[in-house]
Order: C-alpha cells, then sequence, then structure tokens
C-alpha cells in the first residue's frame, strides 16, 4: 500500500492529464470569484453567512443526487434560496447572525435526510462535503468561466455604492444608497460563488477558499481593490500549489489546499502581530 506521504516520480506527467488541467483552470476562475467577494463578505460582516451557505446548499446536492439531476443544480437553486431567505429576513447584520443560523439548522437536517433517503446520495455525500476538484468537468469549466465574467460585470456598475454600504451601512443608508438591494445582491453573488467553490473543497472547507484569503489580504493591505487583488492571489497559490504538493505526495487535494491558505494566514497573523 502506497503510503500518503510517499513521493511520486511521475508527478509531473501526472499534471499534464487532462483532469489537472481542468483542476488548475477551476482554480483560476475560482479564486477571482472569491477573492472578489471574500473582501466584501468580510466588510460587510457576513463571514458566517458564507460558511452557513455552504451547508444550506448540502440538501440541494443531497436532493439532486436522489432525483437523478444535476448536483450543480441543485448545490446553486439551495444556495440562492438560502441567501435570499437571509437577506429578507435580516436587514441588518446582527439580524442576518440569526436568521443564517435558523435557515442553516433547518437545511443541514433536510441535508441529513435526503442522504438517508438514497444510497447514492449518501456516498456521493464525502464528495459533497469535502471536494473533489480533481473530477471538475468542461462543462463545469466554461459555467465558472460565465459565472466570473457576470461577476465581474455586476461589480462594474454596483463596485461603488457595494463598497460604500460595506463599510458604513447607516451613513449609506442615510446618504440613499439601496442598501436593502444591495444585500440582496451580494447574498445572491455570495450563492453563486459558494455554488462554484464546494466542488473543490467541499461545504466542510469552503471557509479556507472565501474567506480566509481575504482575512489575510486584509492583514497585508488597507486598498480594498488591492486586498481584492491579493486575496485571488493568495487563493490561486493555495489551490495551484495544493494540487502540485497533492500530486507530488499523494494526498487529499482538498486537504493540501485548505492547509496552505491557513498557513498563509498564520504567517500574515505574525506580521500583523508584530506590526503593532
Amino acid at each position: 500500500m502506497t503510503s500518503a506521504m510517499t513521493y511520486d516520480p511521475d508527478w509531473m506527467t501526472t499534471l499534464n492529464a487532462a483532469f489537472m488541467q481542468n483542476a488548475f483552470l477551476a482554480g483560476l476562475f475560482i479564486s477571482l470569484a472569491a477573492g472578489i467577494v471574500g473582501y466584501f463578505t468580510i466588510a460587510r460582516k457576513s463571514t458566517f453567512a458564507s460558511h452557513a451557505l455552504a451547508h444550506i446548499a448540502l440538501p440541494g446536492a443531497t436532493g439532486a443526487v436522489l432525483l437523478g439531476v444535476p448536483v450543480e443544480l441543485g448545490l446553486g437553486v439551495f444556495a440562492l434560496g438560502g441567501a435570499l431567505v437571509i437577506a429578507a429576513l435580516g436587514k441588518k447584520a446582527s439580524q442576518r447572525e440569526i436568521a443564517t443560523g435558523t435557515v442553516l439548522a433547518f437545511a443541514t437536517g433536510l441535508g441529513l435526510y435526503f442522504a438517508r433517503m438514497s444510497s447514492s446520495a449518501s456516498q456521493q455525500l464525502q464528495s459533497i462535503l469535502f471536494g473533489s476538484i480533481l473530477t471538475i468537468t468542461d462543462d463545469q469549466i466554461i459555467s465558472f468561466a460565465v459565472f466570473d465574467v457576470l461577476l465581474v460585470i455586476l461589480m462594474a456598475f454596483i463596485y461603488r455604492p457595494l463598497l460604500f454600504s460595506s463599510l458604513d451601512e447607516p451613513v449609506a443608508r442615510a446618504k440613499g444608497v439601496p442598501t436593502g438591494l444591495l444585500n440582496v445582491l451580494f447574498m445572491a453573488v455570495l450563492a453563486g460563488v459558494i455554488t462554484i467553490a464546494v466542488p473543490a473543497v467541499g461545504t466542510l472547507l469552503i471557509f479556507a477558499l472565501v474567506i480566509t484569503p481575504a482575512a489575510s489580504a486584509n492583514v497585508l493591505t488597507t486598498s480594498p481593490f488591492a486586498a481584492m487583488v491579493v486575496a485571488t492571489a493568495i487563493c490561486l497559490f493555495s489551490i495551484w500549489g495544493g494540487l502540485v504538493v497533492a500530486t507530488m505526495f499523494p494526498a487529499p487535494p482538498s486537504f493540501v489546499i485548505v492547509t496552505i491558505s491557513v498557513v498563509i494566514w498564520g504567517i500574515c497573523k505574525v506580521v500583523e502581530k508584530n506590526r503593532n
């Protein structure tokens, strides 16, 4: 039996395989989306929501397997539905925490119930929870690219008011900024990012792609735009580096990806502490 830490001398050949190329492309598109949205998620104090939406999407994934429809469709429908419910019930950050926790509890129970109803859904549960970036298909790559294009176009229109409302919501509301609409739009975008990132690291580890790189970037720079760029770079380095290391020393890619992301965050926190 091959040890998880055994060096694979043929790792370069593996990296050139078609499934690895898809994984690298998926990492690029996921990083761009996570880098942009991750900054706003922290600024809007919605980190719990990002973690919760991944779990809220769980019954969508297990339900999709039960019905025989694409898992991504189920993920997207439930993530978006959960995001809109949270946005509708929680107008303020404190209210969103309560709404998020309530929806999360119900969705988690529903997801486990669906998994128990079908053996195939139960078998798929591990890949849903922990991700499987090495099985990304060409169709998924195309959907990731389309999502990123739509995200960039949307951000071009709402960047300034979204940033204003994220940094100072009461003042933005007093100035006539449609904070309610922006909150709904942002939660919908966050649901989209969760949907495309779950195949890479799963619902349990999604925090390490959406939030952790953005938290590291906030330590390294104070400019919002620069923070998004740095967060994207950190996320991309974590995914690509994780894929390379997991190929050289056979290990679950999602574990290595998350480990790299967390190590970078730890280093940034040490830098921040020494700076102060």
